[in-house]
């Protein structure tokens, strides 16, 4: 029992509605003072950085950024809209104005023509492209141009006629401006996708690449420098912008990159928070993007070449030779390079062998040879790499020397470098790298031993990583693990991925210190290996740490959504949660999108031929072939899924198919199987052996070869198999009793 004092309570209540009062007051100003404000709200325009930075902005003005995106008016668009005509692949386009606007008249999604208004540009040259406000939000791109230095339109896509249904035509998502360019076109672009509606709501900050897409949301810093903490010379924390001259060379470049590169999105809007890798995901040097020894092939922009070179790993930056508002190059010609480059050295004959008034006296001719995307748009290599034509011999791979001596060989070329030069070459990543890209040799300790060596870029350490993924080896296996802990995150990324072929129990107890990796692309990789069974395996702290980045990467694939490639990822993530109903949906949305995508059917018939579902199965391994006739996989597992259902002659067809396309022993020894069971015993024979001339030890065809024999009563036939089978392993049981019944 509280003891209290006569009066006490009386005293005491003025005092508790005082301070109640002052709460109150205090509540009502928390209310009413201004919160944090968003941060689309923070982007003040450009015309508000001119006041105190015109040179800059002068420069900036009517450069490749302030044009990269505009109101389509008398003033910005190029092209000729006074009733041109254009035909392509059988479809005859017409460009014209009508109350001051322009149009197109041309192809819709239903293969009929309609007029459509052209509400913006994209760029301005070499090409400009045109712009479509579509349904649901989506902006789409036009596959037809204006080539603004041959003043004519022309198709950027000319080899190939796309159904209106094809994902690569105009109005499919190849082309949705929305998914595809607005990211990189616009200053702080909010997709803003919603999937179930399909739809977009889309918004910018500005609708180019403005000061602010560049440094940052601009209204703190216009608050400091009115404030008398500038004025005083104090700094305030956050008033100041990004991408200023004070980073380091590899903050500059991986600034530049997030529109620069061949990148994945993993953000919904980039904040200039965090690193480059916490919003996108660079590619690595794959196939069909970059040549086997690394150079240029598709339109994989800069950075990825750039990281491949002396330079990038000498601390050269882009603004060392672009400016970095006019974007224009700070020195004409060979000037450029002598920035850095001993004149005496290299700018004279005895270098480069060339008349000095010449193209081959040229710095970039040699050292960066390009390639032409979207029809007249030129762009060069800049790996900086030294012409290597001797690979080009043997991997197929393009050279500056012959770019300008198209009338030459390769061979022709080597043959005049090793005069020039002598017969050594500096040692090159492509040495080790290509033939394995290639398939003329496997992953071995050459290529492991590129991890951790500071001479190979990074880049090319994750590319390593990636090719020796599946190798299985132990050796391997360390490398992977090794990996995993490197300091850069795309090398780690890609060791994440490499871990998929562990064991559960491996990827529970290597991968659960990466899903608190500081870089989000890495720990969401990590969440979606583990994702599934091995994820059960995680235990307190790193059960959270999972469902912490397992949400992460539920993100992305909502971010990701609008891609055909990204229902895909998804029907793969409920795949390994074994959510088969939303894999199935997922898997068929991407068809919806796409209806080409081949690997969403192979998928697919393999969910169903699990599930059961054989005739199902069967469907879509066949949609597989239809949509990619030379799919060897599909025709190889359609053959297996026939065969297993006893139509043989079907399967025959498959196998053979399968075989044709792909000289894989595997396959000749399943049609030689199915030969076999259709008692054709002479193109059984030849099949398996057809399989040994590709690989002599190829055990199942060797043990298939035997039992044929065998059942033929060809004895010494069999005994030969057999005895080449315990060669290759002694200690099989099954191999010795088969040994004693050939003899």
């Amino acid at each position: 029992m509280m003891f209290r004092r006569p009066g006490m309570l009386h005293s005491i209540l003025p005092l508790f509605f005082g301070l109640a009062f002052l709460v109150f007051v205090a509540g009502l100003l928390q209310q009413c003072s201004p919160g944090p404000v968003p941060l689309e709200k923070q982007y003040i325009g450009t015309q508000a950085c001119a006041s105190c930075h015109e040179p800059e902005m002068m420069s900036w003005q009517g450069s490749h950024h302030d044009r990269a995106m505009q109101e389509a008016t008398d003033e910005t668009v190029l092209g000729n809209f006074e009733q041109a005509r254009f035909e392509s692949h059988g479809v005859i386009s017409t460009f014209f104005k009508r109350d001051g606007k322009f149009f197109v008249n041309t192809e819709g999604p239903d293969s009929l023509l309609h007029d459509y208004e052209i509400k913006y540009t994209f760029g301005f040259t070499p090409l400009q492209q045109y712009m479509v406000e579509m349904a649901r939000g989506k902006i789409q791109c036009l596959l037809i141009a204006w080539d603004d230095i041959g003043k004519k339109w022309f198709d950027l896509q000319p080899s190939a006629r796309f159904a209106p249904d094809d994902w690569m035509h105009w109005t499919g998502g190849s082309m949705t401006w929305n998914t595809m360019c607005a990211d990189c076109h616009s200053t702080y672009l909010q997709k803003n996708y919603f999937e179930e509606p399909d739809s977009f709501a889309t918004r910018w900050a500005a609708i180019d690449v403005s000061c602010e897409a560049c440094h940052g949301p601009g209204l703190e810093h216009q608050k400091y420098v009115k404030s008398p903490a500038y004025k005083k010379g104090e700094t305030v924390k956050g008033s100041f912008l990004h991408l200023t001259a004070d980073l380091s060379s590899k903050e500059q470049v991986d600034q530049c990159a997030r529109c620069h590169s061949r990148r994945s999105q993993y953000s919904k809007a980039y904040d200039h928070s965090g690193v480059f890798m916490d919003h996108y995901l660079p590619e690595i040097l794959r196939p069909g993007l970059y040549y086997p020894d690394g150079q240029i092939l598709d339109e994989v922009y800069v950075y990825g070449s750039f990281l491949q070179s002396r330079m990038y790993r000498n601390n050269v930056r882009c603004s060392d030779c672009h400016d970095a508002h006019s974007l224009k190059l700070k020195f004409d010609g060979n000037d450029l390079c002598l920035q850095c480059h001993d004149k005496e050295k290299y700018d004279t004959a005895s270098h480069h062998f060339h008349d000095p008034a010449g193209e081959g006296a040229s710095c970039v001719g040699c050292h960066m040879p390009g390639r032409t995307y979207m029809g007249n748009d030129y762009r060069r290599d800049h790996s900086f790499r030294v012409p290597r034509p001797d690979l080009s011999v043997r991997f197929g791979s393009p050279n500056s020397c012959n770019e300008c001596h198209d009338d030459k060989t390769a061979a022709w070329a080597a043959k005049t470098v090793v005069d020039w030069y002598g017969p050594v070459r500096q040692p090159h990543f492509a040495d080790v790298l290509a033939p394995v890209l290639v398939g003329e040799r496997a992953a071995g300790p050459e290529l492991r031993s590129m991890l951790g060596d500071t001479s190979k870029p990074e880049i090319v350490q994750a590319t390593a990583i990636w090719l020796i993924g599946s190798a299985g080896d132990e050796a391997s296996r360390r490398t992977i693990i090794e990996g995993l802990k490197h300091p850069n995150p795309l090398v780690r990324f890609m060791a994440v991925d490499a871990m998929e072929h562990f064991p559960l129990e491996e990827r529970a107890r290597f991968l659960s210190p990466l899903l608190k990796d500081p870089v989000l692309t890495v720990r969401t990789q990590a969440a979606y290996v583990l994702a599934g069974p091995g994820a059960q395996l995680l235990q307190g702290v790193q059960k959270q740490d999972f469902e912490r980045a397992d949400q992460e990467f539920r993100d992305v694939l909502a971010m990701q959504a609008d891609f055909p490639g990204g229902q895909l990822l998804k029907g793969q993530y409920y795949y390994k949660k074994k959510d088969l109903a939303r894999t199935e949906q997922a898997f068929r949305e991407a068809i919806r999108r796409d209806p080409y995508l081949s690997p969403a059917y192979f998928n697919l018939a393999q969910l169903y031929y699990q599930q059961g579902k054989l005739d199902d199965a069967v469907r879509e391994f066949r949609n597989v072939i239809r949509v990619q006739p030379d799919h060897a996989t599909a025709w190889y597992s359609l053959g297996l899924l026939l065969a297993e259902m006893n139509d043989l002659q079907q399967a025959k067809t498959c196998l053979a198919k399968a075989a044709d396309l792909e000289e894989n022993p595997r396959y000749y020894y399943n049609l030689g199987l199915v030969y076999q069971k259709l008692e054709q015993n002479a193109l059984a024979e030849a099949t398996f052996l057809k399989a040994l001339s590709i690989d002599p030890a190829s055990e199942a065809n060797l043990y298939a070869l035997a039992i044929l024999y065998l059942q033929q009563g060809q004895l010494n036939k069999a005994r030969g198999m057999v005895e080449k089978l315990l060669e290759i392993s002694p200690d099989n049981n099954a191999y010795r009793q088969l040994l004693l019944q050939v003899r």
